[in-house]
C-alpha cells in the first residue's frame, strides 16, 4: 500500500506543480509538460517486460529495486534546475514506478486467500482513490509552505517505511523460462508507438499515421513469436483463459470510459454549466471519493457474488450517472451536480475490484505477476484510448466537444456493461485458479 499510494501520489501532485516549475525554470508551458509525458510514457512501455522480469528474479526483488529506483530518481528530480534533467529524472521514476505497478497484481494475489481476495483488492483501489483525492490538495500545500523540489523529496520517507517491509512480502515461485529480449524490444516499440500515435490523432495526424501503422506490425509480430511460448513476456496464455480475456476486454472500456469522463467533464462543467474551477475540482473529488467509499464494499460482494452481475451493475451506474450529469439543464444546483458524479464513482468502484478479482483469480498462481502487469498495462492503454476519443471529439466540434466528449465516455461504460452481460452468460467465466 505505501509503494501504491507513492506511485499514484507522485502523479497527480506533479501535475499541480507544473506552473510553478515551468515559471522558476523558465521553462516554455508547451515544454513544461514532457514532466508529465516522459513519466507516463516509461510506464507503459516497461510493465509487461517488468512484470516478466518479476516473475524470473523474484517478487521481493523487484520490489526492493523498484522503490531504490523510485527514491534515487525523485531525489534527481528534486536537485533538477534545467528541464533535461528534471525530464531524465522523471523517466527513470517512471521505470522505478513501473517496477512496482507490475507487482502489485501478483503481490495482492499471492498476499489475501481467494475468499479474501476482493478484500484485498479492494483495499489497494481505496489506497488509489484516497491518494487521488488527496494529491492535488497535497501538492498545493507543498507549494505554499515551500519550493517545488519538494514535491518529489517527499517521496523519500515513504520511500523508506515501504523498502522496510520487504521482509513481509510473499516469496513467490520463480518462473525459470529464458528472457525473449527480442518480445520485450518488440513490446516497447508496439505499446510506445501506439501510445504516441494516439496522443497525435488530432494535432499531428501524420504522426499518429505513421506510428499506429508500425504499432499494429509491432505487436502482431509479438503476438505470433508469443503464441507458442510457455510464459510469454505478452501473456497471451491468459487471454486464452475466457474470465481474464473477459476481465481485460471490460477492464479497458470502463478506464477509456473514466478517464474520457475527466479529461471532458471539466471543460463540460466550466463552458456549459458555468461552474469556476474550485466548483469542478470538487465534483471530480466527489467521483474519486466515492470509489474510495464503493471499494471496500464492492472488495467484500465480490468474494460472495457473481463477478459478471456485479460488473454489470457497476457499469450501468456509471454509464447512468454520466447521462444524468449532461442531461441536467444549465442552472441545475450544484449539489444535484454533485450527485450525478457521486453516482457516475460508485459505479467505477463498484466495477473496478470485482473485475480486478476476475483478472487475477481466474490466472493460475505462478502466472500471477504476468496477471498483474496486464492488468496495469490495460488499465493505461485504457486511459490513453479514453484520452484519444476526447481529443476526436473536440477536434469535431468546438462548440459541441465537450458534450460529444462525455457521450464518448458513455459508450465506453456501455461497452463495458456489455461484455460484462456477455460474461454471465458463459458459464466458464466463474472459473477460478
Amino acid at each position: 500500500m505505501s509503494a501504491m499510494a507513492v506511485s499514484t501520489l507522485d502523479a497527480t501532485v506533479a501535475n499541480v506543480a507544473l506552473p510553478t516549475i515551468a515559471r522558476e525554470l523558465s521553462i516554455d508551458p508547451a515544454a513544461v509538460v514532457w514532466v508529465v509525458i516522459a513519466y507516463s510514457l516509461m510506464v507503459v512501455v516497461s510493465l509487461l517486460p517488468l512484470s516478466a522480469v518479476a516473475e524470473r528474479i523474484g517478487f521481493r526483488r523487484m520490489f526492493g529495486l523498484g522503490i531504490a529506483v523510485f527514491m534515487l530518481s525523485s531525489i534527481a528530480c528534486a536537485l533538477s534546475t534545467t528541464l533535461t534533467g528534471l525530464v531524465l529524472g522523471r523517466v527513470v521514476q517512471g521505470f522505478g514506478a513501473s517496477m512496482l505497478m507490475c507487482l502489485f497484481g501478483g503481490l495482492v494475489r499471492n498476499i489475501y486467500p481467494l475468499r479474501k481476495l476482493g478484500f484485498g483488492i479492494s483495499l489497494n483501489a481505496m489506497v488509489v482513490g484516497i491518494t487521488s483525492v488527496l494529491g492535488p490538495t497535497i501538492g498545493a500545500f507543498i507549494l505554499t509552505v515551500a519550493s517545488w523540489p519538494w514535491i518529489f523529496a517527499i517521496n523519500v520517507p515513504i520511500c523508506l517505511a515501504a523498502y522496510l517491509g520487504i521482509r513481509f512480502l510473499p516469496d513467490v515461485p520463480r518462473n525459470h523460462v529464458r528472457f525473449d529480449w527480442i518480445a520485450c524490444m518488440l513490446s516497447v516499440v508496439a505499446f510506445g508507438l501506439a501510445i504516441v500515435g494516439l496522443d497525435a490523432i488530432v494535432k499531428f495526424p501524420w504522426r499518429a499515421a505513421l506510428c499506429l501503422p508500425l504499432a499494429a506490425a509491432a505487436g502482431w509480430v509479438l503476438v505470433r513469436r508469443s503464441r507458442e511460448q510457455p510464459a510469454p513476456l505478452v501473456p497471451i496464455d491468459l487471454l486464452r483463459i475466457k474470465p481474464v480475456a473477459f476481465a481485460v476486454a471490460a477492464s479497458g472500456f470502463s478506464f477509456a470510459a473514466q478517464m474520457a469522463s475527466f479529461v471532458s467533464l471539466p471543460f463540460y462543467f466550466q463552458s456549459v454549466m458555468g461552474q469556476n474551477d474550485t466548483q469542478v475540482g470538487l465534483l471530480l473529488g466527489v467521483w474519486s471519493l466515492a470509489v474510495a467509499i464503493m471499494a471496500p464494499l464492492a472488495g467484500v460482494m465480490s468474494d460472495k457474488f457473481p463477478v459478471a452481475i456485479l460488473c454489470a451493475i457497476g457499469a450501468g451506474c456509471m454509464a447512468l450517472g454520466l447521462g444524468i450529469t449532461i442531461a441536467l439543464p444549465v442552472g441545475t444546483a450544484f449539489a444535484w451536480m454533485a450527485a450525478a458524479m457521486f453516482l457516475s464513482g460508485v459505479g467505477f468502484g463498484f466495477f473496478q475490484t470485482p473485475n480486478n478479482r476476475a483478472m487475477l483469480a481466474g490466472a493460475p498462481r505462478n502466472r500471477s505477476g504476468a496477471a498483474g502487469g496486464m492488468q496495469a498495462t490495460t488499465r493505461v492503454f485504457g486511459q490513453s484510448s479514453g484520452t484519444a476519443l476526447v481529443a476526436i471529439a473536440f477536434a469535431s466540434s468546438v462548440a459541441h466537444g465537450p458534450v460529444l466528449g462525455v457521450v464518448a465516455a458513455i459508450c465506453c461504460a456501455l461497452a463495458a456493461l456489455s461484455t460484462n452481460i456477455v460474461r454471465h452468460m458463459n458459464p466458464v467465466a466463474d472459473l477460478e485458479f
